[in-house]
């Protein structure tokens, strides 16, 4: 769940540019550097990357605004993959020619030929690696180094706090469609079906659970009959 939160906070930044065009002066590099910056010292694609990440609230390796860098502490934090890419892994890239890191970003699907990413300082049509723009690309293997591992299932086990109002809506919804298909034991049948004949409840959904309200009308029902 925690690996689709910062897909979201990506998903939302696509078409963001830097201003004006050519300057790396964009509002992920003043998040890092705590102040406006602009020049070619400062690209961003791992800043963009960085920022994302702690919109979610979910630790990288390392915070760097280097692609080697982050790569070297996710080696030494057993948290680099180089194979069964998964949605919500930093995917770094080496293209022909330049850096052998040259550019990240956030996977966002695995294909049968490489990912499609969210990626920061990237362009659809010129430069890959210093384009100025937040875009949705689409990678082939080859060019894929490896990928850093976020801890997205401990963080999610230690801290149930970081899931938003909707998030926690929703694991609610879902466990009362998995309790609610349990069947009811041998013991209560008999009694649930007296209920159910006095009005007293539906019968359906008979293992989810019920809130105050529900027991309270319940309650209710069965002090009138």
């Amino acid at each position: 769940m925690t690996a689709e939160r910062v897909l979201n906070i990506a998903r939302r930044e696509l078409g963001v540019k830097e201003s004006p065009a050519g300057s790396n002066n964009v509002k992920y590099n003043t998040w890092y550097y705590g102040r406006e910056v602009s020049g070619p010292a400062y690209p961003w694609c791992m800043v963009f990357v960085q920022w994302c990440f702690a919109q979610a609230k979910v630790s990288l390796p390392l915070r760097t605004a280097s692609c080697g860098a982050m790569m070297n502490a996710a080696k030494k934090a057993g948290r680099w993959v180089t194979k069964g890419l998964r949605p919500g892994d930093v995917v770094i890239y080496d293209f022909p020619g330049g850096a052998a890191t040259d550019h990240t970003g956030v996977v966002e699907r695995v294909t049968a030929s490489g990912v499609v990413a969210i990626e920061g300082n990237t362009s659809q049509t010129g430069n890959q690696s210093n384009g100025g723009q937040v875009c949705r690309k689409t990678r082939p293997a080859r060019q894929i180094v490896g990928a850093v591992r976020p801890k997205y299932e401990e963080e999610d086990d230690m801290d149930i706090s970081k899931l938003t109002d909707a998030e926690v809506l929703a694991l609610g919804k879902r466990l009362q469609q998995v309790c609610g298909k349990q069947p009811v034991s041998s013991a209560l049948a008999k009694e649930l079906q007296e209920a159910k004949e006095k009005g007293i409840t539906d019968g359906s959904n008979p293992g989810a659970f019920c809130t105050r309200a529900q027991a309270a009308v319940m309650t209710l029902r069965a002090a009138k009959k």
